[in-house]
């Protein structure tokens, strides 16, 4: 499978709710450049192309992790540590999208450099809208840092 052209990335381990996040944003235009892992090992795997991504190439870079905040493997909060202490991809956009509103939660993520904390809408119209603006500003709106 061809990787080079993967802007988003994301890792969720919910079936449920990776479907509902692809949909809205495949209904929004930005599906076409997203890949979808279930754990925190593989969107590691992803980043670093190591193992099953070993091929990928690296230099059509990410625009945007989403990251769910608990996950097999390695929790999504890894995951943000270490993206955020690596000084090579440490100015990709990670936005967290879970279902914790757990107060030290939100305060780790954004003190390991989180860029946003989005609670996952529990009602599949609020989830759809929710998807289709983080698209949008993360995606259009944003001016990434060079």
């Amino acid at each position: 499978m061809n990787y080079d052209n993967v802007e988003i990335l994301f890792a969720e381990d919910s079936k449920d709710d990776a479907i509902l996040t692809i949909r809205a944003l495949t209904k929004s235009g930005f599906s076409n450049k997203l890949h979808h892992v279930a754990d925190g090992a593989e969107a590691l795997d992803f980043i670093y192309c190591r193992g099953n991504y070993a091929l990928r190439n690296t230099t059509e870079s990410l625009k945007l992790i989403l990251l769910d905040l608990k996950m097999p493997k390695v929790s999504g909060m890894e995951v943000l540590e270490k993206i955020k202490s690596d000084l090579e991809i440490k100015s990709i956009p990670v936005v967290m999208l879970t279902s914790s509103n757990e107060g030290p939660d939100i305060e780790r993520c954004f003190a390991l450099g989180a860029n946003s904390y989005i609670v996952k809408p529990v009602d599949s119209d609020n989830f759809f809208r929710a998807i289709k603006e983080i698209g949008i500003y993360w995606m259009i709106l944003n001016q990434p840092q060079h």
